[in-house]
């Protein structure tokens, strides 16, 4: 990976919010460098699809050629960041993104709620240590908006403070946490 971190603009928003293209970018991100070949048996796509929702992604700036691996006629992609963020206010902001927006959001939505639905099928067979450790709650609170900011900015920096590179024993978790008003805004 070439950076860590990448903000969407507009263009990349628009690349992210298919759905096969969040889950090849997650995939690349998890299990490192693939083709699309192998992605699309993963995933139950044909490589041609795959292929061309990869070149969308390279256009994008969101995955890169891994020219270390392959031949001419096997190409392999990797992904060019660790973590996505974006300004939801700022691309919300613009009418002609604001369809993009939703399409990412949903996207990330449901893969993410795919992600844990796969872990509590598998929830059985990991070990106790990891059962306890695993965490599926919900908090209702009442918070201004602009406390709401400061939790998540909090949440955000306590989560990056755990950040580095793997050691033996360690499993790769997957952190969630979503805040978002239950009701509508009454003022």
């Amino acid at each position: 990976m070439n950076e860590r971190w990448v903000s969407l603009d507009a263009k990349r928003l628009r690349a992210m919010g298919h759905p096969l293209r969040l889950r090849l970018l997650g995939l690349l991100r998890m299990d490192g460098p693939s083709t699309a070949t192998a992605l699309g048996r993963r995933i139950g796509e044909n490589s041609a699809n795959t292929s061309w929702h990869l070149r969308q992604l390279a256009e994008a700036g969101m995955v890169v050629e891994d020219t270390e691996r392959g031949n001419r006629r096997e190409r392999w992609w990797a992904a060019a960041h660790e973590v996505t963020t974006m300004d939801v206010e700022q691309l919300a902001a613009d009418p002609e993104l604001a369809g993009s927006v939703g399409a990412y959001l949903h996207a990330a939505n449901a893969l993410h709620y795919e992600w844990m639905g796969n872990f509590i099928s598998e929830l059985p067979s990991w070990p106790q240590e990891w059962q306890r450790a695993s965490e599926l709650s919900d908090r209702r609170m009442f918070l201004s908006a602009e406390q709401a900011e400061e939790l998540t900015e909090r949440m955000a920096e306590l989560i990056e403070s755990y950040h580095r590179e793997p050691e033996p024993g360690d499993a790769e978790v997957h952190v969630q946490w979503r805040l978002a008003p239950l009701r509508g805004y009454q003022p």
